[in-house]
């Protein structure tokens, strides 16, 4: 018993070792909003919370009258935030990397057990982004190579796009930094000194954002369909409508996440799905068009691009639960949860004994789902 109760200690420490790298290593789980966690009722894999999302209200003039006129009912929509991932990071160590463990010292293995369970979450997170449809930059070209004007035409597009305007967020990857701490008016605040001087590396707050670098930040690689997409549909389209006819195209492909815009307006499209064996002909799309487009208008797909992002905290909704907390003696198999208190993330790891060697397994459980997609602009790379 003895020791099962040293093993259990030894766990317990390489828990919370683990719960330190992983607060190290995570950007957009700390953008997302988890309010949600604590409607989730089951720690078990596709339990599922609806997040509810208000339905616009219209305004009317006011007519008294003896009889009062009809209230026209809206109908709310929701988001459904699962937990559909359930991941882990095993390895085996033998009873030197234990007594490691004991005496304070972290293997290398288990931290990078830990750096892969951070990885994937971030990079579940970033996958949401074919929900995202505001856009703003240059595909291709790293923004900030001279000024910011591409992250203030970014932050045109999520005015227009009604983002609320805190907290927000402006995730960078390591090129796009590069060129931001070259900025004169970032390095001394617009010559005011002060607070806002960049002096350790990091950006801060800055233009109504707090600005985070991420090595995560992924990159689109647009489907293979060039120009020459037209409107087919005599018509055309109202104010609205998600799927247009299309003709006139080379041969390729469009993908889920493609970012799309008509030559009658400015706002652009994310590509949901498409149809067409090697030339498309019809498009569906998020949002719905905001302006009609007629017969024969243009459509214009933007190349493959790095994915910075000026994001809202209520575009991501994000959710971990706590796995069971088990220790089973004498036996095989010992488990142990701890919940970070900064971030909230839940880490269990799972020790069962082998062949003169101890394999250990660190889980999470995990979900999440774009709530507004309004408020996730691309600023492209």
């Amino acid at each position: 018993m003895a020791g099962a109760l040293v093993t259990t200690n030894i766990l317990a420490t390489t828990v919370a070792m683990g719960l330190s790298a992983l607060r190290q290593r995570l950007a957009l789980v700390f953008i997302a909003n988890r309010d949600y966690e604590q409607e989730i009722t089951a720690a078990k894999r596709f339990a599922t919370v609806n997040v509810a999302v208000p339905a616009a209200v219209a305004t009317r003039t006011v007519a008294p009258d003896v009889v009062p006129p009809a209230v026209t009912a809206v109908t709310p929509t929701s988001v459904p935030v699962s937990l559909t991932e359930w991941k882990e990071a095993p390895f085996a160590m033998d009873d030197k990397g234990m007594a490691q463990v004991d005496r304070n010292i972290l293997p290398m293995q288990a931290s990078e057990a830990v750096k892969g369970l951070a990885n994937g979450i971030e990079d579940f997170l970033w996958s949401k982004y074919p929900a995202s449809y505001g856009y703003a930059g240059v595909a291709g070209t790293t923004p900030f190579s001279t000024d910011l004007s591409e992250y203030l035409a970014a932050r045109k597009v999520a005015n227009v796009q009604l983002m609320d305007m805190d907290p927000r967020f402006m995730v960078i990857d390591p090129d796009a930094e590069e060129k931001a701490l070259g900025v004169r008016a970032f390095q001394d605040a617009s010559f005011g000194g002060g607070d806002g001087v960049i002096i350790r590396g990091q950006i801060g707050n800055k233009l109504g954002a707090l600005w985070l670098m991420s090595q995560r930040v992924p990159l689109h690689t647009a489907g293979t369909a060039s120009a020459g997409y037209l409107i087919n549909n005599g018509a055309g389209y109202a104010i609205g409508i998600k799927t247009v006819t299309v003709d006139g195209g080379a041969l390729g492909t469009l993908i889920a996440g493609d970012i799309i815009s008509f030559a009658g307006h400015t706002q652009t499209y994310t590509v949901v799905s498409s149809v067409g064996a090697g030339t498309v002909t019809s498009i569906t799309f998020e949002p719905g068009l905001v302006a009609a487009v007629v017969d024969d208008e243009a459509l214009t797909k933007r190349a493959s691009h790095r994915l910075n992002s000026l994001i809202h905290r209520d575009a991501l909704a994000f959710a971990m639960a706590p796995l069971l907390d088990t220790v089973i003696v004498p036996g095989a198999t010992l488990q142990s949860v701890a919940i970070d208190e900064e971030s909230g993330l839940s880490l269990r790891l799972e020790v069962s004994r082998q062949h003169r060697q101890v394999q250990w397994s660190y889980d999470a459980l995990y979900g999440g789902a774009v709530v507004r997609a309004n408020a996730w602009i691309r600023l492209a790379g």
